[in-house]
């Protein structure tokens, strides 16, 4: 795959490689790479990271699955961080390899489901198919284990300690049941516990890209856990540090924003959008901001804006619509809830589209009446 003209956001810090760095050749592969995921990502790189973070072990499993088929059903590809690395010539490629997905599940009867999670999280000598022998040596070992009451997310957390992941291919792996611990991984009967909690040991000096990374994560779970005031002072902070981040910029909009505070929230949306005039999710908040405030002409603008930038954007068609309604433009109206109708023919909002054009054509109907 080519890197040129891919979007790339990131999940989680990577451990392997100081994202800076990263943006950086990607650059000059003439790619993007960014924090988060907007609706012009393409690729999604998952960062080691995601393990380690707060709250129980299988808490965070089942938030990786979701999110993982989530960017899945939006049409973007999961990466791995050796596969990012490997994609931009990096990292060495492993070996040669030949088998396929299909073949090294039915020859390790590892499911498929736990296959593309440990790859994506680097447990196998590949991120992805054709695989190696010494995968499928892998892949036999991690079925075991998983059959024996570990879940791939302890064997993701546990494997990186041992050094090169193809290296287990030659010791014995047990679930550490013996030792009061039933979702923890070993070496050799016990000898050597791979605890996963020093997995992504980068050295005792810290820099400025582990600082912003672990901020802007702190600043994610503060606003997915509805601390938007905390989340905004945060992401202030990654702005210090970063002041051309501009998915941090649009973060602490949101946060601003659910906040109460629409004034200084109307500040970091244009903001974000000086940084990355494509922004279509930053265009399309502050419409919406400036329809909150009675600004109609200010958010007819930005929606305008929004869907000329993105052709396939439902929702800025949408409340393009509404606001044409609201003062009277019923035409033009009918004209942008059909598109709507065009790009969204399911939904609940595609059912008060279709009422919309109704009540537009039996109006229309009276007045030619």
């Amino acid at each position: 795959m080519a890197v040129a003209g891919s979007v790339f956001g990131t999940i989680g810090a990577l451990s392997a490689f100081p994202l800076r760095l990263a943006a950086r050749e990607v650059e000059r592969q003439h790619g993007e790479l960014r924090r988060g995921v907007v609706r012009r990502t393409t690729h999604v790189v998952f960062g080691r990271t995601l393990l380690a973070k707060a709250g129980t072990a299988r808490s965070n499993d089942t938030a990786i699955e979701r999110r993982v088929a989530a960017e899945r059903a939006a049409g973007r590809t999961p990466v791995s961080e050796n596969g990012f690395l490997r994609l931009l010539g990096l990292m060495k490629a492993p070996e040669a390899s030949s088998l396929s997905r299909q073949s090294l599940i039915e020859q390790s009867r590892l499911s498929g489901a736990d296959l593309d999670l440990l790859s994506l999280f680097d447990a196998f000598e590949h991120d992805g198919e054709p695989y190696s022998f010494r995968d499928l040596i892998l892949a036999r070992k991690y079925a075991g284990l998983i059959s024996g009451g570990a879940s791939w997310g302890a064997i993701a957390r546990s494997v990186h300690r041992s050094g090169p992941v193809a290296s287990l291919t030659a010791k014995s792996l047990n679930v550490g049941s013996a030792f009061g611990r039933p979702d923890q991984i070993y070496l050799e009967g016990g000898q050597s516990e791979l605890d996963g909690q020093l997995l992504f040991d980068l050295g005792s000096a810290a820099h400025g890209d582990d600082t912003l990374e672990e901020l802007f994560a702190e600043a994610e779970a503060a606003e997915e856990g509805g601390d938007h005031d905390g989340a905004a002072a945060l992401y202030r902070r990654c702005l210090a540090i970063d002041p051309s981040d501009a998915i941090a910029a649009f973060n602490r909009a949101n946060c601003l924003r659910a906040g109460g505070h629409a004034a200084e929230a109307a500040h970091d949306y244009a903001r974000a959008i000086k940084l990355d005039p494509a922004f279509v999710e930053a265009w399309f908040n502050l419409a919406g901001l400036m329809s909150e405030q009675g600004r109609d002409a200010s958010a007819r603008r930005h929606l305008q804006r929004a869907i000329a930038l993105d052709k396939s954007y439902a929702d800025p068609v949408f409340n393009l619509a509404r606001l044409e309604f609201d003062a009277g433009n019923l035409a033009e109206a009918r004209r942008l809830w059909v598109r709507y109708l065009e790009l969204d023919a399911d939904s609940e909002w595609a059912g008060v589209a279709a009422k919309g054009v109704q009540f537009v054509d039996m109006q229309l109907a009276r007045t030619a009446g």
